[in-house]
């Protein structure tokens, strides 16, 4: 019990101000809050404590072989009826449903919710993070950081909207989507579900996310987006998915919270919780990040939920709890809402009754998590609308959804080097295609497809084209050879490559033009792709090798969720295309972009690295890349990456000229850019005009540069655009060492492209 007790006392003192409830925004609707409050009067404890916990789909019963899956009718009523369980999560079986399906199920829950004595619905929340990635047919886009180097805000607000009608399709009201962690690790192997490793750029696509999943306002056709994972899950010291981090405060403001901050203030309803730990602290037990900063300053007045299993965690892994029991107590205590618990429910439900009878949970912090959770249901339509009809639906899956899942893909897909012009390649040219990425829809579209690892994707995704039939279908099949070179094989619990046949490789390469030669990673997801070596397989290496030895152009296409190393192989590539993980339609869409009938034009959204010890990323300061020449001390701390942040060719050139910006202005006043960009090439083009802002001098070291904006355009050759920014100069802040949000009197660089003008703040401003 000692132990106990000092335990709670060292949480109490890391979330000050949780026994009670926080402030909520002012944009609240009074009539619901009001209804929400009436509600709560006559919950008991037991129906409160249901309400903030959730289950997997799987513990209300199975799929026998070859069977749809069957509800337990038994279960279901110990676990909506008995224990009240108020959300549950996930597909069956690990794998798609159809959409018929999907409605029976979620509406023979609703039944069961519905027959309580205060007939509060069930939430039904899944992870469609490129789509609704768990019904079978539903349009799939590319993965977020496909989405990102799009650099266009406008397909990703148009993603979202489709992924929201196609998952309220299914009586799904919640979407644990979008993700905000920044990719600023790129060992880390969730790099693919970030939009990038930029602040400014992982807001504006997190804002438009949220946008196009909840509309104006909540109602058929939208969905409850969830933030997920507050906070600086993406930046673990070595490189593993779910270790620890080591970030100063004033660091995790200065970079990871922008984009949580943004899309809140923009309406995110849920947050879900880093699944990590922060210099030593699990962040399912921080009350200072989950209470005090995300409730109190950034007033979220939504509901914030585990990540799978994670308050476990606290006593399996981490060894913070003595046991559950305890666990419990700090996660609740510390600010959490609702528990993904997600299997043993009846052992958190009694638990933390138990926890609340001893006083070591208050019943404040009980009603105030409750209130959380009523508000989200009420504003999500729950209450009003528990279960839809499919069939009032008919776009789901259309032409029209699928022609956006291929305009996203087309416009992500970057071209990494273009020598001599090889592309975009001749229609009489005879091409060898090869490689473990050439023939798979499974790699083209990643984890959380279909199911969790992405390993039943070939199942699902049979219409549609992998590169090999795409190539084939645009080039025709008289044109086209392939030999597969290396396959991917299950060795163990996972899946690595293996050579099948080089010599065929060698043999097919003397009767081709050029080879397209397919590389990259198969899918995974979470700690499944923790690797410890960011290079290229052995096996890959010695298929690109082979390539380079037949003498032949290679071209060589890029298919990973993160930047795995080519220096080795990069000088003698004929041209490079970077597709990330762009969906279903990612490989019409690169034979579009080969074939010419694409003008590529998408921009990398982080720094691709050039080795494997060297991965400092574009956000960096001058001490990380200055040579300074000492006496016989001489070093370098040289910046190399393989391609900048930021980079994309395009068959087409673009000039900037013109660059205006306005000076001397105080630290109120707003920042006002523009630039003139003109098409001097042939074709027409999109370009992303991209802001870049340099503090010169400051108290803390400044970033050597710092995107503060950018706009997609499109250009007809010869035509010319003037592009304009307005930046309110408080965006331009930093935070200090007191964690205070500064701008300080100096001068300032504006950057873009190649042009260059220095503006002056005339004073200090503490915001």
């Amino acid at each position: 019990m000692s132990h106990l007790i000092s335990k709670f006392k060292i949480i109490a003192i890391l979330a000050i101000g949780f026994f009670g409830p926080v402030h909520t925004n002012a944009q609240l609707n009074p009539s619901t809050e009001k209804r929400i409050d009436d509600l709560l009067k006559t919950m008991s404890l037991e129906e409160k404590i249901g309400q903030m916990a959730q289950i997997t789909l799987d513990v209300l019963g199975k799929s026998a072989q070859g069977q749809l899956f069957q509800i337990n009718d038994s279960i279901l009523n110990d676990v909506i009826v008995k224990y009240k369980v108020g959300s549950v999560l996930n597909t069956s079986d690990n794998k798609a449903m159809s959409l018929p399906q999907w409605n029976s199920m979620v509406q023979k829950i609703q039944q069961a919710a519905l027959s309580n004595r205060l007939k509060i619905p069930v939430i039904y929340g899944f992870d469609a993070i490129h789509g609704a990635t768990y019904v079978a047919g539903a349009t799939l886009f590319p993965q977020q950081i496909g989405l990102g180097a799009t650099w266009n805000k406008a397909i990703v607000s148009r993603a979202a909207q489709i992924n929201a009608y196609e998952s309220k399709a299914t009586s799904v009201h919640w979407n644990f989507s979008p993700v905000l962690d920044l990719g600023s690790n790129p060992l880390w192997p969730r790099l693919w579900e970030t939009f990038g490793e930029d602040p400014h750029l992982v807001s504006a696509m997190g804002v438009a996310t949220i946008k196009g999943y909840q509309g104006q306002q909540l109602g058929d056709q939208q969905i409850v987006g969830c933030l997920k994972h507050f906070l600086a899950y993406s930046d673990p010291k070595f490189g593993k998915d779910r270790t620890n981090a080591w970030i100063p405060e004033h660091y995790l403001r200065e970079y990871h919270l922008p984009s949580f901050k943004a899309a809140i203030d923009a309406g995110a309803r849920t947050v879900m919780v880093n699944s990590a730990l922060i210099n030593g602290v699990p962040t399912h037990m921080n009350g200072y990040l989950l209470n005090d900063l995300l409730k109190k300053e950034l007033k979220f007045s939504g509901l914030v939920v585990t990540d799978w299993q994670d308050i476990d965690n606290l006593f399996k892994r981490d060894n913070v709890a003595a046991d559950r029991k305890e666990a419990i107590m700090f996660a609740i205590n510390a600010g959490i809402d609702m528990a993904m618990i997600p299997y043993d429910y009846q052992i958190f439900c009694n638990t933390l009754k138990e926890l609340v009878r001893e006083k070591k949970v208050t019943e404040a912090r009980i009603n105030d998590a409750v209130k959380r959770i009523l508000r989200v249901k009420f504003e999500a339509g729950v209450f009003s609308n528990p279960v839809n009809n499919y069939q009032k639906y008919p776009d789901f899956g259309s032409a029209t959804f699928e022609a956006a899942a291929y305009d996203a893909a087309a416009e992500s897909i970057t071209l990494l080097k273009n020598e001599n012009g090889i592309l975009p390649l001749s229609t009489n040219k005879k091409i060898l295609v090869t490689g473990p990425n050439a023939n798979s829809m499974r790699t083209l579209n990643g984890g959380w497809t279909y199911s969790w690892q992405g390993e039943k994707t070939d199942m699902f995704a049979t219409k549609y084209s992998t590169i090999l039939k795409a190539m084939e279908a645009q080039f025709g099949a008289a044109q086209i050879s392939f030999v597969q070179g290396v396959a991917y094989k299950m060795q163990g619990k996972y899946y690595e490559d293996s050579v099948v046949d080089l010599n065929a490789v060698q043999q097919a390469a003397t009767q081709a033009d050029c080879i397209l030669l397919c590389l990259g990673e198969n899918s995974y997801t979470e700690k499944p792709g923790d690797l410890n070596d960011l290079n290229l397989s052995p096996n890959q290496i010695l298929l690109a090798q082979t390539a380079i030895a037949s003498g032949k152009p290679v071209i060589l296409i890029l298919n990973e969720g993160r930047p795995r190393i080519i220096s080795n192989l990069e000088k003698q590539m004929a041209a490079i295309v970077q597709t990330y993980l762009p969906g279903n339609f990612g490989g019409v869409a690169l034979a579009d972009v080969l074939y010419g009938k694409v003008n590529p034009s998408g921009k990398l959204p982080y720094s691709y690295p050039r080795y494997v010890n060297a991965l400092t990323g574009y956000l960096h300061k001058y001490s990380d890349e200055q040579v300074n020449p000492q006496g016989a001390y001489d070093y370098s701390a040289d910046y190399n990456p393989q391609y900048d942040f930021g980079f994309g060719l395009s068959y087409t050139s673009f000039s900037y000229t013109g660059l205006e910006v306005n000076d001397n202005l105080s630290p109120t006043d707003t920042l006002r850019v523009s630039v003139k960009v003109k098409n001097t090439g042939l074709r027409a083009g999109k370009e992303v005009v991209k802001l870049f802002v340099s503090d010169q001098v400051a108290s803390l070291a400044p970033d050597v540069r710092r995107l503060r904006g950018f706009e997609k355009i499109e250009l007809q050759p010869g035509e010319e655009q003037r592009v304009s920014f307005s930046i309110p100069l408080r965006e331009l802040a930093f935070v200090n060492l007191k964690n205070q949000s500064v701008i300080e009197k100096g001068k300032f660089t504006v950057a873009v492209e190649q042009l260059k003008k220095v503006f002056s703040v005339n004073a200090n401003k503490v915001f």
